[in-house]
């Protein structure tokens, strides 16, 4: 007797049921989406932060520099993975419990669906998103029919796998338009909302770009692609109507204050660098921007810090907390404008805190909390390893090299924090001698926000806390090895001897063969 038909039919059975799960499954999964969109609600991000958190230190600190900025997408994709595999064998089980127990369609339906929306309402605590995931996945497995053995049913069961498809392709299409999503979101919160432009910061924009070397590599000296990095697997989406700042603690009065009121105070633009710790030497984890904010220093006079505290805790809407010295935090910013637009949400809306000269992990987004603190405490990434809450260290940076029939021309950006940078010097033999780079003009200082425009002297100053552009050009005939150092503005050189970002930052200075 030939098996063969009876075994083929069988492999083609298991494929089907196989099938049927993982379409579920992604039903599931974009029939979330389709309801919060891409927020920590939808359910592969509240998978993709249960990773984040079952990770050892170590292993978050190598991907933070191994990865860079490729990290969150691949722990998103993974973790998109992992739910649609879940929700898939639940799908799996309960077929198999309803063929078990010889249950009608409806019933297997019906228990599909109210597992999976279990199984995401826990991981999301969103009932409208698991309910309506639920009904995508029990859909997919209704419309599914019953797949047999036999051979006579194959085209019902083709038909079958096809519906069932179709409605796992419907909820990816819905999920991708997201008319829902974005109305639950309230927007897209990445800064791209029309605004009337402001003279004074295109003035400020364009004495930027004036002032800028057109160096192919290296960013502007106000950045096009500034960098992003978090703890969020996806960043959360905070209401400027309901948004509110306390400052609490060790203060005579608790002061809060609400967005109106923040924009309500006498605001200036502050051209301000910032820098991850995870920056490498030569990395591209510093950039810098028009900031448009309220002095912080105004709100803790209102509140009276007490004499004895030292330090303070700046707490945020995604439950991220950073521990440092009071004393930095003087000629802070509250910041709720970037480059003359609403501060995207990738970057802190509404508000963020600018810490001036300090790694970019001070810095803190989607701020609601400044506590004054009596004694010191340990802040989320120093409870990870990290020691990011101190004043940067010193960088050139060389991002631009072009060569032209023996001409050579490398340039980059030098930043030093509120130390300021004073020169860049370039080595060509591989640092056995220096020659001084061109830089740029120093960015403007505070400007006023109320300031007229017009006035030939509302824009003025130097910024104290931003990057210097440097270029350097020469003639050369065989390979070399070029080093480059920045210089202080009290005459302290770069130093050489190199450090891993991990846990303090990165130190050193960035050398790079160059054949013309």
């Amino acid at each position: 007797m030939d098996l063969r038909p009876a075994r083929s039919s069988r492999r083609t059975a298991i494929a089907a049921e196989v099938a049927v799960a993982v379409a579920s499954g992604v039903a599931v999964a974009a029939g979330t989406f389709l309801v919060v969109g891409f927020s920590p609600r939808w359910v592969v991000v509240a998978i993709a932060q249960t990773v984040l958190l079952a990770l050892p230190d170590a292993a978050l600190a190598a991907g933070i520099q191994g990865l860079g900025s490729t990290a969150q997408p691949l722990l998103v994709a993974g973790a998109a993975g992992l739910a649609v595999a879940l929700f898939g064998t639940l799908a799996w089980v309960a077929r198999r419990v309803g063929r078990t127990a010889d249950r009608e369609r409806a019933e297997v339906v019906f228990l599909v669906g109210t597992l999976q929306a279990l199984a995401a309402f826990l991981l999301s605590i969103s009932p409208v998103a698991a309910v309506v995931g639920g009904a995508f996945g029990a859909a997919v497995v209704g419309l599914a029919g019953e797949i047999t053995t036999g051979t006579d049913d194959v085209s019902p069961a083709r038909r079958g796998l096809l519906r069932s498809a179709g409605v796992a392709a419907t909820a990816v299409g819905l999920a991708g338009a997201g008319p829902l999503a974005r109305a639950v979101g309230g927007g897209t919160g990445d800064g791209s909302e029309a605004v009337d432009p402001d003279p004074l910061v295109e003035r400020l924009l364009g004495t930027a770009a004036d002032r800028s070397f057109d160096l192919a590599g290296a960013e502007p000296l106000v950045s096009e692609s500034f960098y992003v990095v978090d703890k969020n697997a996806a960043d959360p989406r905070v209401d400027p109507e309901t948004w509110s700042l306390r400052v609490t603690g060790a203060v005579d009065e608790e002061v809060e204050v609400d967005l109106g009121a923040v924009e309500s105070r006498p605001a200036e633009h502050r051209f301000v660098t910032l820098r991850c710790v995870g920056d490498e030497v030569n990395g591209r984890k510093a950039d810098t921007a028009a900031w448009t904010g309220v002095p912080i220093a105004d709100l803790l006079e209102e509140a009276g810090v007490r004499p004895d505290s030292c330090c303070v805790m700046l707490r945020a809407a995604d439950d991220y907390y950073e521990e440092f010295p009071l004393s930095a935090l003087r000629e802070g910013l509250l910041a709720y404008r970037m480059n003359g637009r609403p501060l995207p949400r990738q970057h802190g809306a509404p508000v963020r805190a600018l810490i001036p000269g300090h790694w970019g992990e001070i810095n803190v987004k989607w701020l609601t909390e400044i506590e004054i603190l009596e004694e010191e405490a340990t802040g989320y990434w120093e409870e990870r390893g990290w020691h990011g809450t101190g004043p940067v260290s010193t960088v050139a940076k060389l991002h631009h090299v072009e060569t032209d029939d023996g001409a050579v021309s490398v340039g980059g950006h030098a930043y030093a924090g509120t130390r300021g940078v004073s020169a860049v010097e370039v080595s060509t033999d591989g640092g056995d001698t220096w020659s001084e780079a061109d830089l740029t003009d120093r960015l403007p200082g505070p400007t006023p926000a109320d300031a007229d425009p017009d006035d030939s002297d509302a824009v003025g100053g130097e910024a104290a806390d931003a990057w210097r552009g440097w270029r350097y050009e020469y003639e050369a005939d065989r390979e070399h090895e070029v080093v480059v150092r920045a210089v202080e503005e009290d005459g302290t050189v770069q130093p050489a001897a190199e450090r891993d970002p991990y846990p303090r930052g990165a130190s050193g200075r960035v050398s790079r063969t160059i054949r013309p």
